[in-house]
């Protein structure tokens, strides 16, 4: 949503949740697995976000930057309390539903790694190369990349940024709900989750560097890493040193990892 239409999705971590609830509900109410629950729920959370755009994102997008940006607050205010109505303000999880996935891990030379960490990271792999293979190798991708540099010549050439921006609405909201499950699986949940998945995520795109897909990943890894380093010096620095992280990379000239500005110096 930034890259395509430079909007700053503050309901991005609500969002997330809400993936987290539906999939919980369909686990709960059906029994079904996880990944079963999650093939339904993606299409799902694609039609939502299609939806956000040409509801409430397209008119607050032509009255400016900072219009958008009180509209995904306002949702983000929206939907945590909807969530708060409707499931209480009690913790959920899916861990129970998972067997011994999300507690297994493998160790080498005194070194553990959680298999279901692993399998995070292989996702998150495989969504990013899927994604930069929709973006450079098909028709609506480049007419994503071309309404992106610029929209109105776009429009000259017959492109319709319209469906554009809300299929990149649709993307981000499929993309944020599994982020979601994979929440839902590894940790417990409630309506008040959201905030502080957008603070981590949008301190992994600082760190990666905007407009880097593959930045957002290594920022996601970085942050991950120095949250388990201050863990491990104090279990009440698990977030501060996240933060540190983030405010070096924000002070640095350079301005990320993989950023556009730091490749172009």
């Amino acid at each position: 949503m930034f890259g395509v239409m430079r909007i700053i999705n503050l309901a991005h971590g609500d969002i997330a949740v809400i993936g987290a609830y539906l999939v919980w509900v369909l686990v709960n109410q059906t029994s079904m697995p996880p990944w079963l629950a999650a093939l339904i729920v993606l299409p799902i959370m694609w039609v939502a976000g299609y939806a956000m755009y040409v509801l409430l994102l397209e008119r607050s997008r032509r009255a400016g930057q900072l219009v958008p940006l009180l509209t995904t607050f306002g949702l983000a205010i929206v939907i945590e309390n909807v969530l708060l109505q409707i499931f209480s303000p009690d913790d959920h999880s899916l861990l129970s539903s998972t067997g011994t996935l999300a507690t297994s891990s493998i160790s080498f030379d005194g070194l553990t790694i959680s298999i279901f960490g692993m399998l995070t990271l292989a996702t998150a792999v495989v969504v990013l190369t899927g994604l930069q293979f929709f973006l450079s190798r098909t028709t609506s991708g480049r007419q994503m990349r071309a309404t992106a540099e610029d929209p109105e010549i776009a429009e000259l050439v017959g492109i319709n940024a319209r469906a554009v921006y809300a299929k990149a609405t649709a993307i981000a909201v499929a993309i944020a709900g599994l982020g979601g499950i994979f929440l839902a699986i590894r940790q417990t949940f409630n309506p008040s989750t959201g905030p502080t998945q957008l603070i981590f995520a949008f301190e992994a795109v600082v760190i990666g560097g905007f407009g880097s897909p593959w930045g957002t990943l290594l920022g996601g890894i970085v942050l991950g890493v120095a949250q388990v380093i201050g863990a491990q010096v104090n279990p009440q620095y698990f977030v501060l040193f996240g933060h540190l992280v983030f405010l070096a990379v924000l002070a640095s000239p350079r301005g990320g990892l993989l950023s556009r500005r730091g490749r172009t110096a």
